[in-house]
């Protein structure tokens, strides 16, 4: 039986899997791809640097996910403190699945929208639950909120985005 993997090790060997989904829960946290990328990355750095932290055994990616909403919350506080509170517009962003499929592209580029335009707070409880798969309790750990207050996002996030889309569909003859 071989030795156990250290943490450092489990880090090291983990966070390629994890990579292209912890990228688009950041670019739902910012709205914006370059931004996204650079928090994934910050955050990637990070889980490198901390990697004794991590407990070998439990989910990476609940932990890298945690490291990237904190990130982002730092941002957001330093970035009030600079210049001011503003995030991007969602006008501001073009995100396409790069798949052939110009009709699947034009429906997810639709949903995006969709949970891109919600507030900063239900967007990433959609993305992390809806998106990520991630339970109501793990969504709880990573953005380090009750359970309740997941449940209450969702709930609210699923009401703006019927209301918008009835609204569409009834524009249409």
């Amino acid at each position: 039986m071989g030795t156990p993997k250290t943490s450092d090790q489990a880090v090291r060997e983990g966070v390629s899997e994890i990579y292209p989904r912890l990228w688009r829960y950041c670019v739902s946290l910012t709205g914006n791809r370059d931004q996204g990328g650079d928090v994934a990355q910050a955050a990637m750095l990070r889980a490198l640097e901390k990697s004794a932290q991590f407990e070998v055994g439990t989910h990476l990616d609940r932990w890298v996910f945690r490291i990237a909403q904190r990130l982002w919350l730092n941002e957001l506080r330093s970035a009030a403190v600079r210049r001011g509170a503003g995030l991007v517009p969602v006008e501001d962003f073009d995100l396409s699945d790069g798949r052939p499929d110009v009709e699947t592209n034009i429906l997810a580029s639709e949903v995006f929208t969709q949970v891109m335009a919600l507030p900063e707070a239900q967007r990433a409880t959609v993305v992390l639950v809806y998106v990520e798969g991630f339970s109501y309790k793990e969504a709880a750990e990573i953005l380090e909120i009750p359970i309740g207050t997941v449940m209450s996002r969702l709930a609210a996030g699923r009401k703006t985005i019927a209301k918008r889309t009835s609204y569409h569909a009834g524009d249409a003859p």
